[in-house]
């Protein structure tokens, strides 16, 4: 698999990001279809001999236990210089005080228990998972960029918010010289394309790399319009808000075109993500071997200018979902 870099950054990652959110401690946490650690691995061994070396996770994923099954695992395949490990910052982790958000005793507290659950001195992307609007742009920054100068973390990256917020978090940075986002990480597909108004563009104008999470929406993309799927989407708030009947078109377009090509419609919806010019590499998940398979195939495909206009001719303006 090709590396590429994430923005304009000098962090070079790979073309597709394992997302580790579906690995965990099933007994912890809210999602029933978390995979342990027996049952992950075979898969991050699969995906790192791809030449998948890039890892993404958070603090809150299975109550922390995502970080515990991602600190074993990607330790496995190889020396800690041969993976990036991404992780976030601002869900609730404690019943305590400061023990969400983003305040700096909040940032603190949280990469310290984040290093120590992943058993690594640093990682190479830390993210705030949301805005925080209950503080200061200018702690939340600092605390950030004291992290950074610490070694704690290479890169600090940002997660799904309105622009302008995103655009101010980036100004303040720049006015005191503290460390800037490197990356977004947003909802971004066939069903979910609200962030081509504002976000994307500006990540393009000012280096920032964009990392999507939810590719494949939830799965709504990967299967004929009205089949079943593993009952995940239907339990995800994000991924029931896909469930519109205005995408039927849409996914009966990704169906038609996959048919044509004699590929899955997964492989057809991650390479619409993936070759757009804002994105520096969609996160996948994969719960099953033959969804490494598709996400890796996915990448080799070129989409004909006919066949992007089949995807998103059908699509309509939304309410963007996932703050």
């Amino acid at each position: 698999m090709h590396t590429v870099r994430l923005g304009t950054s000098g962090l070079e990652i790979s073309a597709a990001v394992l997302g580790m959110m579906s690995y965990g401690d099933p007994d912890r946490g809210s999602h029933s279809w978390v995979l342990g650690i027996d049952q992950a691995r075979p898969i991050v061994q699969k995906a790192y001999d791809a030449g998948i070396t890039t890892f993404d996770t958070s603090n809150n994923y299975a109550a922390g236990s995502s970080e515990e099954v991602t600190g074993a695992l990607v330790r496995e395949p190889g020396p800690r210089e041969s993976v990036q490990i991404f992780t976030k910052v601002f869900a609730p982790t404690s019943a305590y005080r400061n023990g969400h958000g983003l305040s700096r005793i909040g940032i603190m507290r949280a990469i310290d228990e984040s290093l120590g659950r992943l058993r690594t001195d640093y990682v190479d992307l830390y993210q705030i998972h949301r805005f925080d609007p209950n503080v200061p742009i200018e702690e939340t920054m600092e605390a950030l960029h004291d992290i950074v100068k610490a070694g704690k973390a290479r890169y600090i990256g940002a997660s799904s918010m309105w622009a302008w917020q995103f655009a101010e978090l980036q100004h303040t940075a720049e006015l005191h010289g503290w460390t800037k986002f490197a990356s977004m990480q947003d909802q971004y597909n066939l069903l979910q394309r609200e962030e081509e108004r504002e976000m994307h563009p500006y990540c393009r104008a000012t280096g920032v790399g964009v990392i999507p999470w939810a590719p494949l929406a939830s799965g709504y993309v990967t299967r004929p319009w009205g089949a079943d799927g593993s009952g995940r989407a239907e339990l995800d708030r994000f991924g029931a808000s896909l469930n519109q009947g205005s995408n039927k078109e849409i996914v009966d377009a990704v169906e038609h075109v996959a048919a044509a090509r004699g590929v899955s419609m997964a492989q057809i919806a991650l390479a619409w993500v993936a070759g757009k010019s804002a994105v520096s590499a969609p996160i996948v998940g994969a719960t099953k071997p033959h969804h490494l398979d598709d996400a890796i195939a996915a990448l080799d495909i070129r989409l004909t200018d006919d066949e992007t206009r089949q995807l998103e001719a059908a699509y309509t303006p939304r309410t963007p979902t996932g703050f």
